[in-house]
């Protein structure tokens, strides 16, 4: 496996930090720019009414730039100890070299992150892994979920996820099981991110996941059951160039329904775009647009690593409704520069109303050292 340890390196972008950074012996190609009269790549667009088909979309799309799994939740374990996880795979075209017919031409990168939150132990394990695809070793293959780096592997079988992640200091090895249909996003699964027409991504959930597996810190081994929340997006132009990053969230609440919302911000800070989807226990589903999605910080966490200051705790208001998010710990920061370049911050969460817990789920906030770049 190509695991790699976060290190003090200078932010990149995501298709040269990764080869460079991670994968020593591609490191020329990924400095290397297309020589005069080579064709620039061509990505696929993300145009509105296409309509998402299943199983075919629930696998690789490798005619765009971007794509991801994330796989999000809280554990529970034997003793009744609060765990979050994440579980990511990201595949990547970088657009290099792409008439190279050879089999060591880095036609796809994969990548993968995987954390496990512990208040208990007032830290967060977290670890990464980067490889080329091809020779059986990383794929992201078309027609349903299958992405796998050597041991980190994220399948869907029978109807069933299985997440595997072996780390130096900790594992893990769980089986999700939808129990609510799936959710499609923005408008039938076209999910806008700015003003710009090709700023888009393809993009569906899966909420309410039962997560039932082991995992491990160090040498011991535990059984956990628990909720998770997937999401898969694709996209050839995911941010526009005013974009400095996003906040996230997607939230399983107590009562069965199921809440995403994110924006974008500017360089001020700004929101430059926004949306929700809310799809309540009875199955209705509501989408909600910037004016009436709105992320207010109500309290900060500064890095003593990055030095980075994250708003870690907000109010959320989507429409008529108001949510507060409370961390599950402060300190879920994810220093991901040897394989994406990038530092961000990812943790569980819960969600209160009234100051009563209504659900829980994961935040994520991006831009906040510096501008995100995806390619």
């Amino acid at each position: 496996m190509r695991s790699v340890a976060a290190a003090g390196v200078a932010p990149a972008c995501l298709a040269t930090a990764c080869l460079a950074l991670a994968c020593p012996a591609l490191a020329g190609l990924a400095m290397a720019q297309p020589a005069a009269g080579d064709p620039p790549a061509s990505f696929a667009p993300v145009v509105p009414g296409r309509t998402l088909r299943f199983p075919e979309d629930f696998g690789a799309h490798p005619e765009f730039r971007t794509e991801w799994w994330y796989v999000t939740g809280w554990l529970k374990t034997e003793r009744g100890e609060p765990l979050g996880f994440q579980v990511t795979f990201f595949r990547t075209r970088p657009g290099i070299a792409e008439d190279n017919p050879s089999a060591f031409t880095a036609h796809q990168l994969l990548i993968a992150h995987g954390a496990l939150s512990d208040p208990a132990r007032g830290r967060l394990w977290h670890d990464q892994t980067i490889e080329r695809a091809g020779f059986g070793l990383a794929e992201a293959r078309s027609g349903d979920t299958a992405v796998w780096i050597d041991r980190w592997r994220l399948e869907r079988t029978a109807g069933l996820y299985h997440a595997d992640l072996d780390a130096d200091e900790f594992a893990l090895h769980l089986t999700l099981r939808a129990t609510q249909a799936l959710l499609l996003e923005g408008e039938a699964g076209f999910s806008r991110k700015g003003t710009a027409p090709q700023a888009a991504s393809y993009y569906y959930s899966v909420p309410h996941l039962a997560v039932e597996g082991t995992i491990r810190r160090r040498a011991v081994g535990e059984t956990v059951t628990g909720e998770a929340w997937l999401d898969h997006e694709w996209s050839s132009e995911y941010l526009e160039p005013q974009a400095v990053g996003w906040d996230w969230t997607g939230l399983n609440l107590d009562d069965g329904s199921a809440l995403m919302a994110f924006r974008t911000r500017g360089t001020d800070g700004r929101m430059r775009w926004g949306a929700a989807t809310l799809r309540t226990a009875d199955g209705t589903v509501m989408s909600f647009g910037a004016p009436e999605v709105a992320f207010e910080p109500r309290g900060s966490w500064r890095s003593p690593r990055t030095g980075i200051l994250y708003p870690i705790r907000w109010q959320l208001r989507i429409g008529a409704r108001t949510l507060e998010l409370e961390p599950l710990l402060d300190d879920q920061e994810n220093d991901t520069r040897v394989s994406t370049g990038a530092i961000y911050w990812e943790g569980a969460v819960r969600a209160l109303e009234a100051g009563r817990v209504v659900g829980r789920g994961y935040l994520e906030l991006t831009g906040y050292g510096e501008r995100l770049r995806l390619r």
